[in-house]
Formats: structure tokens, sequence, C-alpha cells
């Protein structure tokens, strides 16, 4: 905290920079010791994102992922750090969330019409059945140490709950290797800031909520710290319920997490967004993760914080 106080300055600006990328916008605010060329670091970002899409989109018919979800019955293929690195955090996630967040369920969500196929309507049971029986995160082996990933035969990946967030922290690392220690990444919603605003202050965010939500704004201020938010209501229905394999029933509005990780904390987003307000609430006080829970109860959207985000507001 000492040298990102040293390093603000109230009359030096913040530069902004924006762009397209993973079916979504995104914005980079900053400020640097020195000049920067904005035209250069625009560049460099737009090459670090456009390497995530090559290893992890479902939407690139010739992306890695693509190709895995394509390969035979027993292939192993050795994966890149990047696709390594989230693979490794949507495995543990959907460990710990008993499976409330897992990533090969994206057979089913092609069938619902949330990922990248067009679907001619509705599917049917039995489609959505044998889609569930070729998921399941246990059926994947995976090796950290040599980073290979087995195909288990007809399993889909779908890395739409993790990837995002994983792009935010990328963007904001590849910003500290050109120098840049203060700043605030946002893509499609997910936001990673790092060190302090030049006047001293965090980057000062309001966590997203319904439209008809009749609860004050909360503002919290990210200093190396990440936020992200589940929910269907800016999409409409999109998220899937991994234990059914069936579009996820709506009893929470949104869910956002604060984290010091942005790709946790867009998994853990939408873990809890599955599990529910009572089970999603008692996994975030065991794992000490701070969170904010939106319930719409009849006519109204009731609040509930975990004791870690309670704890960050008191302080």
């Amino acid at each position: 905290m000492t040298a990102a106080f040293a390093r603000c300055d109230p009359a030096r600006g913040v530069e902004i920079i924006t762009g397209a990328a993973l079916g979504t916008g995104w914005q980079v605010r900053f400020h640097a010791p020195r000049p920067v060329s904005l035209d250069r670091l625009r560049a460099a970002i737009e090459a670090r994102l456009a390497a995530i899409v090559a290893e992890m989109s479902q939407w690139a018919p010739d992306s890695l992922l693509s190709c895995f979800n394509r390969s035979p019955a027993g292939t192993w293929i050795t994966l890149p750090v990047d696709f390594a690195t989230v693979i490794g955090a949507a495995l543990a996630t959907a460990d710990t969330s008993g499976g409330a967040f897992d990533p090969t369920h994206g057979r089913a969500a092609a069938l619902l019409g949330y990922g990248a196929e067009q679907c001619a309507g509705p599917p049917s049971s039995g489609k959505l059945d044998a889609a569930l029986a070729d998921a399941g995160w246990r059926r994947l082996a995976f090796d950290p140490a040599t980073r290979r990933l087995r195909q288990p035969g007809g399993l889909s990946l779908d890395l739409a709950g993790i990837a995002k967030g994983f792009a935010v922290d990328a963007v904001a690392d590849l910003l500290r290797r050109h120098g840049i220690e203060d700043c605030l990444v946002e893509i499609g919603g997910e936001l990673v800031g790092r060190g302090l605003r030049p006047d001293g202050q965090p980057w000062w965010v309001d966590l997203e909520r319904p439209p008809d939500a009749a609860l004050p704004p909360l503002r919290i201020g990210l200093h190396e710290a990440a936020v992200a938010t589940s929910g269907d209501y800016v999409r409409g229905a999109h998220t899937l319920d991994p234990r059914t394999g069936r579009p996820l029933l709506p009893k929470v509005a949104s869910v956002s997490v604060i984290h010091s990780s942005a790709m946790l904390a867009d998994a853990w987003a939408t873990a809890l967004l599955v599990l529910g307000p009572e089970d999603g609430l008692a996994l975030a006080t065991r794992q000490g993760l701070a969170a904010r829970m939106l319930e719409r109860r009849h006519e109204n959207v009731v609040e509930a914080i975990s004791p870690a985000l309670r704890a960050m507001m008191e302080d």
C-alpha cells in the first residue's frame, strides 16, 4: 500500500482504452509513471485476449477447446499454461462446490441455446439426459504437473463461467509487465482493481443488481481485488444447473463475489448462484468468500451478505 500511495499524483489523469473480445466489451482505466503509447498498449491487450480466445473459446471452431471437444475417447492433450491454469481452477471449484460449478456441460448448454451452436428448437428430455450422462467433472483426468488433459469420450468443455474472469486477471498482469501498477480492468462486467487511483483512492465500483431491486447501491473499493457477478437479469436465462443438466430454476437474482482473483470470483459467483440462497450462503461462509446474494421473494429482492463481506464493509 505504501508503494501505491507513493505513485499517486492528483494532477495525473486517468487514461482509458476500450475494445471488444470474448463476445463482449472491455475497458481499461489506468495511470502510469511515464508516458505510454495507447495504440501500442491496445495492440498488446488485443493480442493477449486473442490468444485466450484461440485456446478457450467455444465460439471459435479451431480453438483448442473445440478441438478437445471433438477428440476421440482416450485422447490426451497437453495444455498451454493459460488453459491448464483455468482447467485446474475449474476442477478445484467443482470439487469444493460439490459440482455446483462444472465446466463439462458444454453439450447441454449448446442444446439449450446457451452456447455457440444454433438450436432449431427446445431439446427433448432424451437428448438432455444423454448430454448429462456424457458430462461430469469427475470424468476428466488432468495431470497438473504435465498439464495433460484426457478426453474420456463425448465430453464437451464449456469455460464460459471462468475464462472471462481469467482474461481480466491476464490483462491486469499484462499491464503490470508494461510498468502499469495502477489500473481498473473490466471485461463484460467482471472487474479487477490494482493499485490506486491518482487521488489515492481505491477503484470504486458499484456491485451489479437487478434493475427492479429496491436496494441502495453497494459501493466497494477495489485495491488488489476483483469482483464478478452472476445472474440472469441482463442476458435472460443462460445458467445451467450441472446437477440436473437443465436450466437453473431461478431462486437468486444475482450473486457478486469479491476475491483476489477475478478468475475465482467468476467461478464462485456461478457456483453460489446454482446452490441458491441457503446452501450458497452456507458454502460462502465455510470458504470465507466475500459474497452478496440478492434473492427474489415474491415481489421483493432480499439481500444476504456473507460474514467475510460484512467484515470488509466494517473495516
